[in-house]
């Protein structure tokens, strides 16, 4: 099926329709993610990032839910509560971005009208972004420090905290310009916040602790039949919906699309972030680990090479927190 954004655009009008003429606790509806951008394609499937905002309180958090093989609805479901005091939506590190750049689908009550007008009011305000990116960067080094408490062999669990302390990093990077990154395109748009900021050496320091400098993109390629067994053995109701079965293609298309591509390099987030979250959930014998393992020895993100990342990790959050310092100095923060 060839997919375009007209055709994206019309299915979540569609969707947003359907769902205020059938639920009536909807208050407002907005729209994000990839969507808002030209190309929301990357190996022509797509999701629809959907926030549902409800009048009383909600019992689902998110939902995903299946059009195609190529596309998905991606939903959130809040409560008004989560909105009432934009002020602190202001330094939200993800909600913020959130609803500073959103569209507004359904709002007769002009709730996210408001909201929205209130956050973009003094969203760049210095102190404002400082005490996001501050947040990202605070978390990252206390996942850091937890390393440190207690060495051992990284199990599953440890190489995601990893992940998620790198993530924290890379956000409080591209948090300077207003943006959260996203799963599927996070080194792409980590490579472009570090150039706008005259720091292209904050991404290469990321992509070695990463690991990205040992591996190419045949190497990649090789991973991606045992990556897709262990994505294939979760049930659904044992998937977190960041791992939902109709994610499957999501993921896989996008990140043969990006070894394809001229930087196959990209697709290693994708692929390890998601391959390591399945490992964490996956019950022990429901899947053989030895191919992570092997993949993640090589990365040198399992096994003796770990803890010389994380030495590594300490002195990179040493740059980011004098980026961070300096900017604060530029911009009179």
């Amino acid at each position: 099926m060839r997919i375009n954004r007209n055709m994206l655009l019309k299915l979540a009008k569609d969707t947003v329709e359907r769902a205020v003429n059938s639920d009536h606790s909807i208050l407002a509806i907005y729209l994000q993610g990839s969507l808002l951008s030209e190309d929301p394609l990357i190996g022509n499937t797509a999701d629809i990032d959907l926030f549902y905002i409800h009048n009383d309180e909600v019992s689902l958090d998110r939902e995903i839910v299946k059009v195609s093989d190529e596309v998905h609805l991606d939903i959130a479901h809040h409560s008004h509560r989560v909105y009432r005091q934009p002020r602190e939506l202001r330094v939200h590190p993800w909600l913020g971005p959130a609803v500073y750049g959103c569209k507004i689908m359904y709002d007769p009550q002009h709730f996210v009208d408001f909201t929205q007008a209130s956050v973009r009011g003094q969203f760049n305000n210095p102190d404002n972004v400082l005490a996001r990116t501050g947040r990202q960067a605070q978390h990252a080094r206390e996942m850091w420090s937890s390393f440190n408490e207690q060495p051992h062999q990284p199990e599953p669990k440890d190489a995601y905290l990893y992940l998620r302390a790198l993530e924290h990093a890379g956000n409080a990077i591209a948090g300077l310009s207003g943006i959260h990154l996203t799963e599927r395109r996070f080194l792409a748009t980590l490579s472009q916040q570090a150039e706008a900021l005259h720091k292209s050496g904050l991404f290469v320091d990321f992509m070695g602790l990463l690991g990205a400098p040992v591996v190419d993109a045949n190497r990649m390629r090789a991973w991606i039949p045992e990556w897709r067994k262990a994505y294939s053995s979760l049930a659904e109701d044992q998937a977190p919906a960041q791992l939902h079965p109709h994610r499957l293609l999501y993921y896989e298309r996008a990140i043969q699309a990006m070894l394809e591509g001229p930087n196959p390099h990209h697709a290693l987030w994708p692929l390890w972030h998601t391959w390591t979250r399945l490992m964490c959930v996956l019950e022990a014998d429901a899947v053989p680990q030895a191919a992570w393992q092997e993949a993640g020895t090589t990365l040198g993100l399992l096994g003796e090479p770990f803890m010389e990342k994380i030495d590594a990790f300490d002195a990179y959050l040493d740059l980011i927190e004098e980026t961070l310092e300096k900017w604060a100095v530029d911009n009179g923060g």
